[in-house]
């Protein structure tokens, strides 16, 4: 990382808790680096997570003012940070079954009220920190601690949720588009209104081991073949779209 963003980091709390493999330390890195092209105060901004492997973003990494909060909570906390006092930059950092599962009220509602919040949402389909339960995104043919014959319930489109709620920025990238993804969550970080970035993170610890994903290359081509340039996907068949997600900036109001 560049020494210009050293400042940013709280270097006792290194190396991360995240397993080989996990693309929550590549998100770790592109927020800094898009708070930096955003040219946010550092001093002004509030990162609020709530519980699970995406909540250990923030908290203890960056240095900075950070609510690691209760499970499903960090919308809530952080709406009510910014109501308390509104020159702060409020940035929520957590995982999709915190987010949509528990705290999925608080996801759609801050979108409906288009408060001036940015969610940032690391999925990576399962829950990680407990031991690789099925999520509210699992897909349906994945297997997980709680699915073992697969076959589970259709899982959320997370940017077709907060979509329908009200959102006016949206976008998504896999951690693998770092370049991609630095740029439209420095977009985000600066819009005024509700702003969710949905990051398409692997976890080879537990939904790798169960769906027979051997390496981290192998992770890298399943999600190419199923998040897709939405420019790309457009052109594709009825058919051909079938269980594929676009990427790119998906709504910007």
């Amino acid at each position: 990382m560049s020494r210009t963003l050293l400042p940013y980091l709280r270097l006792e709390a290194f190396p991360t808790p995240f397993c080989s493999g996990c693309g929550h330390g590549i998100l770790l890195g592109a927020v800094v680096r898009a708070v930096n092209k955003a040219g946010l105060d550092w001093n002004k901004l509030l990162f609020a997570s709530g519980i699970g492997c995406a909540a250990w973003i923030p908290s203890p990494h960056f240095a900075a003012d950070t609510l690691h909060t209760l499970h499903g909570r960090p919308i809530a906390f952080g709406t009510g940070a910014y109501l308390a006092n509104k020159s702060l930059k409020v940035i929520v950092i957590s995982g999709d079954g915190d987010l949509s599962a528990i705290g999925g009220n608080h996801l759609i509602h801050a979108a409906r009220r288009n408060l001036p919040l940015t969610v940032i949402c690391a999925n990576n389909s399962i829950y990680g920190m407990t031991g690789g339960q099925a999520a509210p995104t699992t897909p349906c043919d994945a297997f997980t601690q709680t699915t073992p014959w697969a076959g589970g319930e259709p899982p959320f489109d997370l940017c077709r949720l907060v979509e329908g709620a009200g959102a006016k920025y949206i976008a998504r990238h896999t951690v693998f588009q770092i370049r991609q993804l630095i740029n439209v969550m420095s977009k985000a970080l600066v819009f005024d209104g509700f702003s969710f970035i949905e990051v398409i993170s692997p976890c080879p610890t537990h939904f790798g081991k169960l769906n027979a994903i051997s390496s981290l290359g192998d992770f890298r081509a399943r999600l190419k073949e199923i998040y897709i340039d939405k420019r790309r996907l457009d052109k594709l068949t009825a058919s051909e779209r079938q269980n594929k997600f676009p990427t790119g900036e998906l709504t910007a109001l």
